[in-house]
């Protein structure tokens, strides 16, 4: 039977917030059509308000790749395919994978399986394609992050609505011959408002992933988000406003299902609301 079947759900988190730009942010957008004096990499817009957004996927995907940076005995299954380069585990239970170079000497290393990954259990990972092998979905979701202080931005002189140009050279080593270039930015000081839902499936492992989420938050602000991260582009700050528990009763209109708090530290209290419903 399909494994898939045994999840259930308890209740959901939603974590709500700002996220600063302490540098300037760039978050790149295709452009089909060039244009003579055109940015040559403009960022990512809403299509309706034309207001640069954050899209979920690149936060989500960023905080992974932190979280599984940070727990390195986690080593990469590739054995659903040659072109994996993300921790994944093939199977619920348990898994084992070769080890690479980097630890001779020793054959294979067991996996915990999904439900014991703390990558896994908040990223989702993909299983291969044999019949023991199962999907495991995320407990996260991430929306798009909206701008936040979208008048202040209005104000500023750039040419650009709500961003600023960004002018570099590229610099030949051999030839010293300079290859300018110009990139669109958020800039400094932009505020996006955030919200990440966890699924709660069982309440062992929730303080768990928690601690493991505002890890990978932490790292983050150490880190950089979006592209040109070593040039000093996407330094960002988390400012917490809400984390709300609710039972799954809110969803039918029941009263005296939610529960809020600031900070991930009180989380504990938010467990013991799920469990009993008392604060």
């Amino acid at each position: 039977m399909d494994q898939s079947l045994y999840r259930k759900l308890i209740g959901k988190v939603e974590i709500k917030g700002v996220l600063k730009c302490v540098t300037g942010l760039h978050i790149g957008a295709s452009k089909e059509n060039m244009e003579i004096g055109a940015m040559d990499s403009p960022v990512v817009r809403d299509p309706i308000t034309q207001e640069p957004y954050v899209p979920g996927s690149s936060l989500k995907g960023k905080l992974r790749a932190l979280l599984e940076k940070a727990t390195p005995h986690l080593l990469p299954n590739r054995s659903g395919g040659s072109d994996t380069r993300r921790h994944e585990c093939d199977d619920w239970m348990a898994g084992s994978s070769k080890l690479k170079d980097n630890h001779p000497g020793e054959d294979t290393l067991n996996f915990p399986g999904a439900l014991n990954c703390p990558v896994c259990r908040l990223f989702g990972s993909t299983g291969g394609t044999g019949s023991k092998n199962r999907n495991f979905p995320a407990r996260l979701t991430v929306r798009d992050l909206r701008l936040k202080n979208i008048e202040e931005l209005e104000r500023i002189d750039t040419g650009l609505r709500y961003t600023e140009w960004k002018f570099e050279n590229a610099i030949d080593r051999i030839s010293s011959a300079a290859n300018p270039r110009n990139l669109e930015r958020v800039p400094r000081g932009a505020k996006f408002k955030f919200s990440i839902l966890y699924d709660v499936e069982d309440l062992d492992t929730m303080p768990l992933d928690m601690e493991n989420l505002k890890l990978a938050m932490r790292l983050l602000e150490d880190d950089s988000l979006g592209g040109h991260g070593s040039r000093g582009y996407g330094q960002v700050k988390f400012k917490f406003r809400e984390i709300e528990a609710r039972k799954v009763g809110y969803y039918r209109g029941e009263a005296g299902r939610t529960m809020s708090v600031v900070t991930l530290e009180e989380m504990q209290a938010l467990v013991d609301f799920l469990k009993n419903g008392k604060s």
